[in-house]
């Protein structure tokens, strides 16, 4: 199984991310609706929303990942369908739908601080070798 990065001065720190104990085959992270997260009108930003989505995703596959392989995002696609003022937090549950030698698919839902869904996101990750994870100059 490959090492967890710890996401200093990644996208996990900047927007002050948060990773919580697996639950079972559910892995879980927080991140605070704050200066770094919201829209210009106060409320979550769906872009941030994604950004957790992904991020959450490529460490649940990461985690089953043998040494040597790592996981890209290939395909995310979201449904936004509540809003979170400033000054909240949001919670992210990502559940795998199929796991995969090449791809892995996970489910991700973003609920507010009052267990109301935010956001249902679908990631795919491929697994590669860090090798492959380049592009080509060729």
């Amino acid at each position: 199984m490959a090492r967890i990065p710890d996401g200093k001065n990644t996208i996990i720190e900047a927007l002050g991310m948060k990773l919580l104990p697996p639950d079972g085959e559910k892995i879980r992270a927080v991140m605070p609706v704050d200066q770094r997260t919201c829209q210009p009108f106060g409320m979550l930003s769906g872009g941030a929303s994604l950004a957790l989505a992904e991020t959450l995703a490529g460490f649940a596959s990461l985690m089953r990942c043998a040494d040597g392989e790592i996981p890209c995002g290939v395909q995310i696609s979201a449904s936004h369908v509540a809003a979170v003022p400033l000054g909240h937090q949001v919670m992210a549950i990502a559940a795998p739908l199929h796991l995969g030698k090449a791809l892995h698919v996970w489910n991700v839902e973003i609920r507010d601080d009052h267990g109301t869904i935010v956001s249902l996101i679908r990631v795919t990750n491929r697994i590669v070798s860090p090798g492959d994870a380049v592009a080509s100059e060729k």
